[in-house]
């Protein structure tokens, strides 16, 4: 087994919007039925099987490895994992020629509590291989067996900390649970003749799902029951601890977000599912308090037009509490409204603390610089001398995974034409945060 990566600067857990964070009385009760009064919270950890080939995929990179949003989807499981606290270790399995790239993505994205064993030939093996790590059957195994184990999927990263709470309390009742979804076909089957033999009735069913949890003992000594050809052709977890260890699965009723990426299109959902969730929150940075500004008019025009998306405002002040503030909001799109002045350093510091605050090591981060100018006070060609700094400037941010651009509205004008420019600028801002484009970067748009 490869030695855990030394751990790197501690960082706030991420969050991808309200739709993936349970509510807290749904984590409580969860917690309160895993954690019997008198009685210690069970140890948990993970193992991810990741040395598929992704035939299916039909690309040359292994699905776990093909980038969303020019970051591994693997990642993004692991984030996901990550985030629940209560996950004490999580064990993933690749085989030995994607090692050094996995070890790669630990570093750059600054996963923690990962370590790394070799894949089998099969997910099973590769399932296996992690449990052993896990059991401290490896002479340089540096963790510790725990009570329940959690089974997932590499490449289901959108997996929620409510559903991994529901398989591992009904794993440590039951010794074993799984996530189960309706099935959205009917399953037939077809005679050695190519022709319909039986159907069976789809109401009756469900399709097996991730997560799986085990008591760890359970699925540990299925496992070294196991036949070769179970290891060589079986695929479910929940079979074998009813195989070999006569447990009954406890079906959990999974979300629809706990569908597997399996083909080149699900790569494509999957962006856009991501997108959708980084862009519910949109922060303004307005630098003026005077909220008779035509910059407060915009930022009214926002929440009228992106009623859906949560939009919040504040003075840039640059110190260290203004980082905080960026931290823990985890918003991953900027609004900068340069009321009083076209000066481009506003924009500069801005993007300074937006690097520093590590946002743009995970997600691609928007920020949109916003112009309101006077067009009869500053000549036309000084004005866009000054403005033009964007370019370049944007391509030097683009390196940190910031996307820069420019909006230019001009004013005074009479209400009707002011109003239209700003619900054509709202429309504007919400579209270069919805696509994350990078081909707009350094762009200067006009509304």
């Amino acid at each position: 087994m490869e030695p855990r990566p030394a751990a790197p600067r501690p960082r706030l857990c991420d969050s991808l919007g309200a739709d993936q964070t349970p509510s807290a009385s749904t984590l409580n009760a969860a917690r309160a039925e895993a954690r019997p009064a008198g009685r210690r919270a069970p140890a948990v950890a993970a193992v991810l099987p990741a040395g598929g080939s992704g035939e299916r995929m039909g690309v040359p990179t292994p699905k776990q490895f093909c980038p969303v949003l020019e970051r591994p989807l693997i990642s993004y499981t692991l984030q996901a994992l990550e985030r629940v606290c209560w996950i004490k270790d999580i064990v993933v399995a690749v085989t030995g020629e994607n090692m050094e790239a996995m070890k790669g993505i630990i570093q750059k994205y600054q996963h923690q509590r990962i370590s790394l064993v070799e894949a089998g030939v099969t997910r099973h093996r590769s399932i296996f291989n992690g449990l052993k790590a896990l059991a401290g059957d490896q002479p340089d195994s540096k963790l510790s067996k725990p009570e329940v184990v959690i089974i997932h999927d590499a490449v289901r990263p959108f997996v929620e900390e409510d559903v991994l709470l529901k398989v591992v309390t009904a794993a440590k009742e039951y010794g074993a649970a799984g996530a189960i979804r309706p099935l959205v076909s009917t399953v037939i089957s077809p005679s050695a003749d190519g022709c319909l033999d039986h159907s069976l009735e789809r109401a009756r069913h469900r399709a097996s799902e991730m997560p799986q949890a085990f008591l760890f003992d359970v699925i540990y000594e299925a496992y070294q029951q196991c036949s070769d050809y179970d290891l060589e052709f079986g695929t479910e977890c929940l079979q074998l601890a009813l195989k070999y260890g006569h447990i009954k699965a406890k079906l959990v009723e999974g979300s629809p977000d706990l569908w597997k990426v399996t083909y080149k299109r699900d790569l494509y959902a999957a962006e856009s599912i991501i997108k959708e969730r980084i862009s519910q929150h949109i922060c303004l940075v307005m630098d003026t308090k005077d909220e008779n500004h035509v910059g407060h008019r915009l930022e009214e025009v926002l929440k009228d037009e992106l009623n859906h998306v949560k939009v919040t405002s504040r003075l840039p002040c640059h110190t260290g509490r203004d980082l905080d503030q960026i931290m823990s909001e985890q918003c991953y799109s900027y609004v900068c409204v340069n009321v009083m002045t076209s000066d481009f350093e506003e924009i500069r510091k801005l993007v300074d603390m937006l690097e520093e605050s590590n946002l743009s090591i995970l997600y691609p981060v928007v920020v949109i610089s916003v112009y309101f100018l006077d067009y009869k006070s500053v000549p036309f060609d000084q004005k866009m001398e000054n403005l033009m700094q964007i370019r370049e400037y944007a391509k030097e941010v683009k390196k940190r995974n910031i996307l820069l651009c420019g909006l230019l509205i001009y004013y005074p004008q009479d209400e009707h034409k002011l109003q239209e420019s700003l619900r054509q600028g709202a429309t504007i801002i919400a579209t270069l945060i919805k696509e994350r484009n990078s081909g707009l970067v350094g762009q200067l748009l006009v509304a």
